[in-house]
């Protein structure tokens, strides 16, 4: 793992740690550099042991350029609660964050059935055995990267604690602690097109229920 300065005593160093971040969220920012301008992107994502896996359209010209290899970098948050201190100067938030660095490869087209598969069950365990295969036309139309995750290519910071408490003589601003924040499942909301009377999967309704 890359060695963190800025707060270091945040930092995590094993690779469960990493995986623990990276396996709780869906979305990360993937960062690189096309034709000397920085470009961002909000992409879902899902790891599969040593690679995180990605994909879009092959229309992508950005996507294609750090497939053909520019390095890049994806970057996954999670909000975990707001610290509330007796100052605004000791006011902070709990998180988890990791940043994994590399060059991406293109996955090839029988494996990138299996990548769209894995990236829909991490969103929705199960999804993939209720729909039918993706065609071989929506493959074609679609561009799967992997990224690999190497030992010196990843940082994980994690803060998971209470303000800080006030120093000694100093006056207290008042009530301190910590709001802790979470993501929950609502109820489906059906596509307009959807009769009434269609039942809804059982793979969203462990997720609403979250087992």
């Amino acid at each position: 793992m890359k060695q963190i300065r800025r707060e270091h005593q945040l930092a995590r160093t094993d690779r469960a740690d990493l995986d623990s971040v990276l396996d709780a969220a869906a979305v990360g920012t993937l960062a690189t550099v096309v034709d000397g301008q920085p470009w961002v992107v909000p992409m879902l994502y899902a790891r599969d042991g040593d690679r995180i896996v990605l994909h879009g359209s092959t229309g992508a010209g950005a996507l294609r350029h750090v497939a053909a290899g520019a390095p890049a970098a994806l970057c996954v948050t999670l909000l975990d609660g707001i610290v509330v201190a007796d100052t605004l100067f000791d006011s902070t938030a709990n998180y988890r964050s990791a940043v994994v660095r590399g060059h991406l490869t293109v996955i090839d087209t029988y494996d990138a059935a299996y990548a769209l598969e894995l990236m829909s069950d991490s969103l929705i365990p199960g999804r993939s055995s209720e729909v039918r295969s993706s065609t071989k036309k929506e493959l074609a139309a679609t561009l799967a990267v992997a990224l690999p995750i190497t030992p010196d290519g990843w940082t994980v910071k994690v803060r998971d604690a209470p303000p800080s408490e006030p120093e000694e003589g100093v006056a207290s601003g008042g009530w301190a602690g910590v709001v802790p924040l979470r993501t929950v499942a609502g109820d489906p909301v059906p596509a307009p097109w959807v009769s009434a009377d269609t039942d809804v999967p059982e793979s969203v309704h462990r997720l609403i229920k979250g087992t």
